[in-house]
């Protein structure tokens, strides 16, 4: 318990000291009413750190999913107003991305493109080469830039220069 200790002269009628009055008075619960108090600053102080941390967090991944949208959106411009075909297949073969420039070079329109897998375009006696470099996509191996023949809409075969590159999500997959 807490108390508040008072010592005060005691004096007579005539003014003169004859002693002492000790007082004891019980400040426990306004004691522990204080503690309490400031206990609770204490986690309010805690808590507000934490808000604007989380806050700054948030801040932060607003501000890098920003930049992120800004270099995907720069990207596909790149790639939407670029005369060189370029074209997005899965490890199946499905076409899942056929830019403006691939509808140049192979006449097929984007909406056409992604109902065909890649391997219609490529001739017979290039099927065999073509699945081994996929192969080595799906590995993550870099592979050399490359000429060899695709198939346009019309039935003409088209000689290319292909660049290939594996895209991998944030598992490394």
């Amino acid at each position: 318990n807490w108390y508040t200790l008072r010592i005060q002269p005691y004096r007579t009628l005539d003014n003169v000291i004859e002693g002492a009055v000790v007082t004891f008075v019980d400040i426990t619960r306004t004691k522990r009413a204080e503690e309490e108090k400031e206990k609770r600053a204490a986690e309010l102080v805690i808590a507000n750190k934490e808000l604007a941390f989380q806050s700054e967090e948030k801040e932060k991944r607003a501000a890098e999913a920003l930049l992120q949208a800004n270099d995907l959106h720069r990207l596909a411009v790149v790639v939407r107003d670029t005369h060189d075909a370029v074209t997005v297949q899965d490890l199946d073969g499905r076409i899942i991305a056929w830019n403006p420039g691939a509808e140049r070079m192979y006449g097929w329109s984007e909406a056409e493109a992604l109902a065909m897998n890649v391997r219609d375009r490529i001739p017979e006696g290039q099927r065999e080469d073509a699945l081994e470099k996929v192969h080595q996509l799906s590995q993550a191996k870099i592979l050399e830039p490359h000429i060899t023949q695709r198939i346009a809409k019309d039935g003409t075969v088209v000689e290319v220069s292909i660049i290939s590159t594996a895209l991998e999500n944030e598992f490394g997959q």
